[in-house]
């Protein structure tokens, strides 16, 4: 039976939700009325996960301390009703309890549902379920005119619906998701197969998205890892609810060091869903050695409560505010180093071109692979050629393969401020790609347009939501880093 019940009306857990949630966004509209009127509207947020600095604000942020819950979830209709500010951590340990989960969790559990919508988000789900705003089906908006709409797909916002996506806050803030759930079983069983060749597992992937299918064995999940030109990784998940043994990464044991074999036959594995969709989050995928809490005698003694990325970003956010990493180079006698954190888009016949220069040419590994195709089916009705996302244009019908890296490099003497990220770029439009705005971003005004604004699609909505442009431009915050 449907939560609302049979005579249509909410049972008491899920009035109290709705209560909770209009408190919430009672306080966010009165934060919203105390920001002077000549002041950039912000979040007042205690956790980000953006890599790009910000320039620093005296005035109030928007109060959203009370948009941070599920607000409730109908098992029968597989769909949630979700705060802005909820964390995929709270939204999975919610949506499990009825065997379902979100059509695409991000790998790190302190990103919230709204930032994984204006923002984009990926996972191993990807391949099949395409990106997290596609699993939405409507959003209530607080815009920069302080007004809260509700965007569907084919209402009178429809053109902020499909504006959002990418948008990184600059035309609203989502106070209230309505998302697609999906059925998922207790385990996944994995299989590890490694490749010595990057064109070979091109071709491996082609396959197993054609199929959903590999060797006889259907294929849930799909991500890679490259360590080396000649080693590399597929990651091949399957649903199962077979009873067994299964792997814990969260102490002492490390994901991503498990994936490594040298048999030609696949390794195998097998995890709980619940610790499969947080495999990466324990070591911040392999973030963590630069913190030594991968070496055994300092791991031992870290609090487990602590091996999480939300503790590591906190260790990054110093080292970024005191220049921490920057003294030590410099004790050493070598330059500072030029922060690459980043993820890109390649179309998947380019995927090996990519790996290859950026092996050649930035000293960075591993790196993370995760296959991607809009499932937009509306896209069929208009055609190929209209792109249902105009902030973010991926092809529909194209499969795509994100490829994210996350270190830093030495500078060089001479060279312009973020040489490395600004080759990635050029690297990335030379090959029909897309980057991620969440770091560190080089465009200049023009190019940064052409890319990321879908012709006037930007601008008009700028001025139908955010008539006084009481919230900062794509362009002032990804780029300028305002």
């Amino acid at each position: 039976m449907s939560l609302l019940g049979k005579a249509g009306r909410a049972p008491a857990a899920q009035e109290s939700g709705f209560a909770a949630h209009r408190a919430g966004v009672d306080r966010l509209l009165a934060s919203y009325r105390a920001i002077p009127p000549d002041a950039n509207v912000r979040l007042a947020k205690k956790t980000s996960n953006l890599f790009r600095a910000r320039a620093r604000s005296t005035a109030p942020g928007l109060d959203v301390s009370g948009l941070t819950q599920v607000i409730a979830v109908d098992p029968e209709v597989r769909t949630a009703d979700v705060a802005g500010m909820t964390t995929y951590e709270d939204l999975v340990a919610t949506t499990l309890r009825y065997g379902l989960a979100p059509f695409v969790v991000p790998q790190l559990k302190t990103i919230t549902l709204g930032g994984a919508v204006t923002g984009l988000g990926i996972e191993s789900t990807s391949f099949r379920n395409g990106l997290p705003h596609e699993s939405v089906l409507e959003i209530d908006v607080l815009t920069g005119a302080g007004e809260i709409v509700t965007a569907t797909p084919d209402g009178e916002h429809a053109d902020l619906f499909r504006g959002f996506p990418n948008s990184y806050g600059t035309l609203g803030y989502s106070t209230r998701l309505k998302i697609e759930l999906e059925p998922v079983l207790p385990y996944v069983a994995l299989r590890h197969i490694r490749f010595h060749d990057l064109r070979e597992l091109e071709a491996t992937m082609t396959q197993i998205i054609a199929d959903r299918s590999h060797d006889g064995e259907p294929v849930d999940y799909l991500d890679g890892v490259v360590f080396t030109a000649d080693e590399s990784y597929l990651i091949l998940g399957r649903q199962t609810d077979e009873p067994g043994p299964v792997s814990d990464y969260t102490g002492m044991d490390i994901y991503y060091r498990s994936i490594q074999h040298d048999s030609a036959r696949p390794k195998r594995d097998r995890l709980t869903i619940h610790d499969y969709l947080w495999r990466w989050d324990t070591d911040w995928f392999w973030c963590s050695r630069a913190f030594g809490a991968q070496n055994p005698r300092i791991r031992r003694f870290w609090p487990q409560r602590y091996r999480r990325s939300s503790f590591y970003w906190k260790l990054i956010a110093l080292d970024h505010r005191y220049a921490i990493g920057d003294k030590i180079e410099a004790r050493h006698g070598n330059p500072p180093r030029e922060r690459v954190v980043q993820d890109i888009e390649v179309p998947l016949e380019h995927t090996a071109d990519f790996v290859e220069w950026f092996l050649r040419e930035i000293p960075i590994e591993p790196i993370w692979l995760c296959p991607l195709r809009l499932r937009d089916t509306r896209a069929e009705v208009r055609g190929a050629a209209e792109r249902p996302w105009p902030l973010y244009p991926l092809e529909p019908g194209r499969i795509y393969v994100n490829v994210g890296f996350w270190s830093a490099v030495p500078t060089v003497p001479g060279q312009p401020d973020g040489a490395a990220n600004r080759a990635i770029e050029r690297k990335v439009s030379e090959l029909d790609g897309h980057k991620s705005l969440y770091s560190d971003s080089f465009y200049d005004q023009d190019e940064f347009a052409s890319l990321y604004y879908g012709g006037d699609t930007y601008s008009t909505l700028k001025k139908r939501y955010d008539p006084d442009s009481r919230l900062l431009d794509l362009y002032s915050k990804a780029v300028q880093r305002k």
